[in-house]
């Protein structure tokens, strides 16, 4: 099976945005989801499974499958599907599971807040 891409960027009139990901300066598209920029300039993996390290990557690009787990700018277990891309925006990868921190609005409970 190709590893090739089967996206194909189309012209952007918004202009480019300088984001990090892992290190490394990526110029993306002003005005797309985080998974789209993360796919247009070339990652193929974004996170790793907690149970196997399988890679993973951006997979159904509507917020369903949670594939496209990174870390945002410190906060981590973000679905890069659903975030509009920024300037400067620092991403990480995401290998293996992310703890949960306490709701402090819910006495310390995991639920929503």
């Amino acid at each position: 099976m190709s590893a090739e891409s089967l996206f194909t960027q189309l012209p952007c009139e918004q202009g480019m945005s300088v984001i990090e990901f892992d290190g490394q300066r990526l110029s993306v598209p002003v005005g797309v989801s985080l998974a789209a920029a993360l796919l247009h300039s070339g990652v193929r993996s974004c996170r790793r499974t907690p149970v196997s390290g399988s890679s993973r990557a951006p997979y159904c690009l509507m917020g369903v499958c949670f594939e496209c787990l990174v870390e945002v700018d410190g906060v981590p277990n973000c679905q890069a599907c659903l975030i509009t891309v920024r300037n400067g925006m620092r991403v990480m990868s995401q290998h293996g599971a992310r703890a949960v921190a306490p709701c402090a609005t819910s006495g310390g409970r995991f639920d929503a807040c």
